[in-house]
């Protein structure tokens, strides 16, 4: 296989079944472009107080480009193990290095636009941030009294909202 950056169009990526089995490795282009099942991960970062970091996504993002999340994360690599992968994305979108990851749980999401097996985590960090790859335009702390006008006022992906919060909802 050629490598190929990360996030390319042409970056290598697992299809998998409804159980996350391994079906064939595809690119990118072609997982987006058929809205094959894939897996993915999430991660929650909570501050000490118990706030959320919400951010929202840059337009570049090949899907819901400029939307609100609530959950940092991403298609993991082909053979990547959950925990690594929520480890390299806390690295890569918020620049974290050192922190524990707490696995919540995992879960399957479909709609329209995606397909995904993942796994959910959690890690409390006060930070500081550095939104060092481009992922990530804005950022900000917000209380769980806060969250719902904050979900109901702007547009926030509809798989990290399904799967992450109420799972963090218990924390």
């Amino acid at each position: 296989l050629v490598a190929y950056p990360e996030n390319s169009p042409n970056e290598m990526v697992e299809e998998v079944d409804a159980t996350g089995a391994v079906i064939r490795l595809v690119t990118r282009r072609e997982m987006r472009a058929q809205s094959l099942r894939h897996r993915s991960v999430f991660i929650a970062v909570l501050s000490e107080s118990g706030q959320i970091l919400v951010h929202r996504r840059a337009e570049t993002k090949d899907v819901w480009p400029g939307c609100w999340d609530v959950a940092v994360g991403g298609v993991l690599q082909p053979g990547e193990e959950w925990e690594s992968a929520a480890v390299r994305e806390l690295s890569e979108e918020l620049g974290i290095t050192g922190v524990k990851v707490e696995l919540l749980g995992n879960g399957v999401y479909v709609d329209s636009d995606v397909k995904l097996v993942a796994a959910c985590f959690v890690c409390r960090t006060e930070g500081p941030f550095v939104f060092a790859d481009g992922e990530i335009t804005e950022a900000h702390w917000v209380s769980r009294d806060e969250l719902p006008v904050w979900l109901s006022a702007k547009k926030f992906l509809p798989d990290s909202v399904a799967l992450v919060l109420p799972r963090i909802a218990k924390e």
